[in-house]
């Protein structure tokens, strides 16, 4: 094989499952060319043996409490059936002459990432992986028909008439008027302006949109270290953000087996999957930034398209002439895979193979359907950094990247900043627009001041929730230990709720349909003392409950905060029975 021609699929028994392209011969066969391979190292290849040892529970199940497992069927293709979360309510109580009145509260419901392992009627297993949902819709496609280029011929896919009904939910039911059809999903993804990352090869994947136009959404990011984690830890933490609400998450593991890792969170996630496949090739070179090349890099690419990776964060955006931009700044530059395409540039005096060769990476793309997240290499990483000439001159590259993707029937969005003070939110916002011409901006926070390791979670949300409501699509979620360490799964909880506050706060400011619905139920609740209630209608429901718990009698009408003589709801109710 040629260095330029070298692609590598590794056996996965635990799943039977043979990528595209492969031709019935087990990794062992291959062992004597790849050891010759300058970009497969050999330790790699000896690895491969150890996933078949993992010890993790392989029978994962989601509950929710008061809760069920319901399905929408779809108008345009009847078959489908697109799961959400519907939560029942116990009825509302009132003292008539007397005598208790019972009146029965609609269930309220909610929007599900947690895929089949919330449904008790479909048995799960880490080692055969999930069911295939899309497998049947992929298949009568033909080559290159990606959800773009049939959005542009006017065809509605069975994914774009999924999302719609599942960013509507029950909406028709209660009378509320939307203007999310799966036709207003086609013309979206057709303008650019929405994305359905749905890589042919991740079947498993309930398919969601990501746009302006539509529900804000959160990326989770897990992934092992050179020192932290493995396998088994980042599959539990990736089934763990699907319970909590990820929207979509990313593997950006830079340790140990990074390949298997991606197998195994790819055939057990209901969610899209990215990667910075840049990670990838950069250890395949031994962490030498100088020694990559585009060769190693569409390697890289290939391999992970075929295992199903639905979006790649690639640090296009970066010019040569724009490096020296960030030598000035308080914290120079803070993206890893920015950082890594700007020593390579600096050090051999040429324009990033991830620019030049862009159209190329397009070609790869289309092939599979894998959409393009444009990386902020030059986003800032503190707030005195923020709105820089750096930042901006690489924001208006990914405008004219982001058309020659279109063109070429690729999905693509944008990643933004870091660390942004409020004031500064708006331009960026305004700034991407118009630059980027309407395309999805994908922003991680922004942190909004520099003050408070161990809250940055905190510090995010504020920024997040800000620009979610100017136009942000996705929000990449901060946990607490953002800058100081990597996230354990209790992290994964906290920031994954965290955002979900962040963008279902920008969605009530956006006037989605719908979004007031669980507030509405919830704060019914909460003044009739419903306690069961409001837990369950909580992002959180066990955290609720456990403190409630600590210092509260179960059901009573009133809470350790105020106590019962303070209770303003208490008083509020008292003044029914009171005459003018």
């Amino acid at each position: 094989l040629g260095a330029g021609e070298l692609r590598l699929w590794p056996q996965v028994p635990p799943h039977g499952r043979r990528p595209a392209g492969w031709h019935g011969k087990c990794l062992d066969s291959f062992t004597s060319l790849l050891l010759d391979s300058p970009y497969i190292p050999t330790q790699r290849i000896l690895k491969f043996t150890t996933v078949n040892n993992l010890i993790m529970d392989n029978n994962i199940k989601i509950t929710y409490p008061s809760s069920e497992k319901v399905y929408m069927s779809g108008k345009l293709y009847p078959d489908l059936r697109v799961g959400m979360r519907r939560v029942r309510l116990t009825p509302t109580v009132d003292i008539v002459d007397g005598k208790k009145v019972m009146t029965e509260n609609a269930p309220v419901y909610v929007y599900d990432t947690s895929g089949p392992y919330s449904d008790p009627d479909v048995e799960t297993d880490l080692k055969r992986g999930l069911p295939k949902l899309r497998a049947p819709w992929i298949a009568k496609r033909q080559p290159g028909e990606t959800q773009m280029a049939l959005a542009k011929r006017g065809v509605i896919t069975e994914e774009m008439e999924y999302v719609a009904i599942r960013e509507n939910m029950n909406c028709a039911e209660l009378g509320i008027e939307t203007h999310i059809t799966p036709e207003f999903v086609r013309q979206e993804v057709a303008a650019g302006r929405a994305v359905i990352p749905a890589n042919i090869n991740h079947p498993e994947s309930e398919p969601m949109v990501i746009g302006t136009n539509f529900l804000v959404k959160i990326n989770t990011n897990i992934g092992n270290s050179a020192t932290t984690s493995g396998i088994d830890e980042e599959v539990e933490k990736a089934v763990w953000s699907c319970k909590w609400g990820g929207d979509t998450l990313m593997d950006l593991s830079t340790g140990d087996n990074i390949h298997e890792t991606r197998e195994w969170i790819l055939r057990n996630c209901p969610v899209p999957v990215g990667t910075v496949p840049m990670y990838q090739a950069f250890e395949k070179v031994g962490g030498r930034a100088e020694d990559l090349s585009w060769e190693v890099f569409r390697d890289t690419l290939i391999e992970q398209c075929e295992q199903g990776v639905d979006y790649f964060t690639i640090h296009c955006g970066i010019r040569l002439k724009n490096v020296p931009l960030s030598q000035g700044r308080l914290t120079g530059m803070v993206s890893r895979g920015g950082s890594i395409i700007s020593k390579w540039c600096m050090v051999h005096k040429q324009e990033s193979f991830l620019y030049s060769h862009f159209d190329d990476i397009c070609d790869i793309c289309r092939k599979y359907d894998v959409a393009i997240s444009l990386g902020d290499g030059l986003r800032p990483g503190s707030i005195h950094d923020a709105n820089d000439a750096a930042q901006f001159a690489e924001l208006d590259t990914m405008g004219e990247l982001v058309e020659r993707a279109w063109a070429k029937d690729v999905q693509a969005f944008i990643e933004g900043p870091g660390h942004v003070p409020m004031q500064k939110i708006k331009a960026n916002m305004e700034r991407q627009i118009e630059k980027c011409h309407g395309a999805p901006f994908y922003t991680l926070g922004p942190l909004v001041t520099d003050i408070a390791p161990g809250y940055d979670h905190i510090t995010s949300a504020i920024g997040a929730s800000m620009i979610g409501w100017y136009g942000t699509a996705m929000l990449c979620y901060v946990t607490p230990k953002e800058h100081l360490a990597l996230p354990d799964k209790d992290d994964v909880r906290t920031g994954v709720v965290t955002y979900k506050i962040a963008a279902h706060a920008a969605d009530l400011a956006k006037g989605h349909p719908g979004a007031t619905i669980r507030d509405n139920a919830l704060s019914k609740a909460r003044y009739e003392f419903r306690w069961k209630d409001q837990f369950n209608l909580a992002l959180d429901p066990e955290r609720a409950l456990e403190y409630y718990k600590t210092s509260n009698e179960v059901e009573g009408r009133f809470c350790t905060m105020c106590g019962p003589n303070f209770c303003a709801a208490r008083i509020s109710h008292s003044l029914k029975d009171c005459d003018l």
